[in-house]
């Protein structure tokens, strides 16, 4: 059986720029500035935290040591680098959000922390031109005379740094986000939602994710995702779980809304959101049962196309996760995805409401009533279906 193919998630469902509300004003609204900083100057914004970069995002190192490396060799050859973009806190002037260019401060954070820190310490790597320095810490060509001039070379070495202020609304920052494309790395909305949301349903997600073996296995990985899609997935089923009638079409606002819900109602229900975590993998891990390694992919009637399918996995970790579906749906799980092959062949408004548009509501609305028309052959008590009135999803139990 063929693997899927998690570099290739299914575009559908992704955030998008049809999910702004920016107009035109708001750019001339925004002071942008553009200077020259110094890798020295750089460094010293992220020491003194006045850049938000900690060393919990090294878990989210999308780049490897010799990348790195290169990115340290070519300042220190004064060759140009990609310029750095931030934005200035609403409420802290002087400290700044990264928009576009984290991987580049962490290279320079890590090569230039000691080794109190808390930041892992970069060794140089597989230079191409200054094939001395490898293995050799900053310290070390610091303390080395022959090498010293390239320390200063680099601590001088300037990289454009774009600095967004008086910015509108999260919307314009959205915006300029997922216009970037500078780096080799495909930006994630996730990590700019983490920023401009902080608080402690998001820090919890965060980790919980980072450490689930079951999010390394869905998505291939044998350490936390890189690009945070398993944030998105886990931040994507809480949004259905917890916060449906919010839901009114628009994904961006979707998922803000359920990040200031539970970062608000953390306290008071903080043993709910890690009890509907351990729920969550335990769905995944029972589509996996399921499916094998076509989990959360479609079925085109003759074969699964192998690649992550965001609305199916919406809809399967909602209704999975409740404990008593889960246990039917296991005793059952044969029939189950027989009639799961069956709807994705001959069903064409089925096949629709996972493939396009997805996002219209009456299409959420039909995919998750046909998963719990499936469930109810296997049980005795209500399921509950989802109905579209007034330009709202709501919950409704039927028998």
């Amino acid at each position: 059986m063929s693997e899927v193919n998690y570099e290739e998630f299914e575009k559908y469902e992704e955030e998008s720029e049809e999910d702004l509300k920016t107009v035109p004003e708001a750019f001339s609204e925004a002071v942008i500035w553009g200077t020259d900083w110094t890798v020295e100057t750089i460094n010293s914004q992220l020491s003194k935290g006045n850049i938000d970069l900690n060393p919990k995002f090294q878990r989210r190192d999308a780049w490897s040591e010799v990348e790195k490396s290169r990115l340290v060799e070519s300042l220190m050859l004064g060759i140009p680098v990609p310029p750095i973009i931030l934005a200035e806190k609403r409420d802290h002037r002087g400290k700044y959000i990264v928009i576009d260019g984290k991987q580049r401060l962490l290279a320079i954070r890590q090569f230039c922390v000691d080794e109190e820190s808390g930041f892992d310490k970069l060794k140089l790597k597989r230079l191409q031109f200054l094939e001395e320095l490898n293995g050799k810490t900053i310290e070390q060509i610091e303390g080395d005379y022959s090498y010293v001039d390239y320390k200063n070379q680099f601590e001088n070495q300037t990289i454009r740094t774009v600095v967004i202020k008086n910015w509108p609304n999260e919307e314009f920052l959205f915006t300029v986000f997922l216009r970037l494309n500078t780096g080799s790395k495909k930006l994630s909305p996730q990590e700019l939602r983490q920023a401009l949301h902080p608080g402690p349903f998001l820090d919890f997600l965060d980790d919980a994710t980072a450490n689930s073996r079951t999010f390394w296995e869905l998505l291939n990985n044998n350490e936390p995702d890189s690009r945070m899609r398993d944030v998105e997935l886990a931040l994507r089923f809480y949004a259905f779980k917890n916060n449906l009638e919010s839901n009114v079409g628009n994904l961006k606002s979707f998922l803000d809304k359920t990040c200031l819900l539970l970062n608000g109602d953390w306290e008071k229900r903080e043993y709910e959101i890690r009890e509907n975590f351990m729920g969550l993998e335990k769905a995944i891990n029972l589509c996996i049962d399921i499916f094998g390694k076509s989990a959360f992919s479609r079925f085109n009637g003759k074969k699964y196309n192998n690649r992550f399918n965001r609305p199916l996995f919406e809809v399967f970790t909602f209704y999975l996760s409740d404990m008593d579906i889960y246990s039917v749906v296991k005793e059952n799980k044969e029939s189950f995805k027989k009639e799961f092959e069956n709807i994705s062949t001959h069903d064409v408004n089925f096949n629709e409401s996972i493939s396009s548009s997805t996002k219209e509501l009456s299409r959420v609305e039909y995919r998750f009533n046909k998963i719990a028309d499936i469930i109810s052959a296997y049980t005795e008590f209500p399921i509950l279906k989802l109905k579209k009135s007034d330009g709202f999803l709501r919950r409704v139990m039927e028998e």
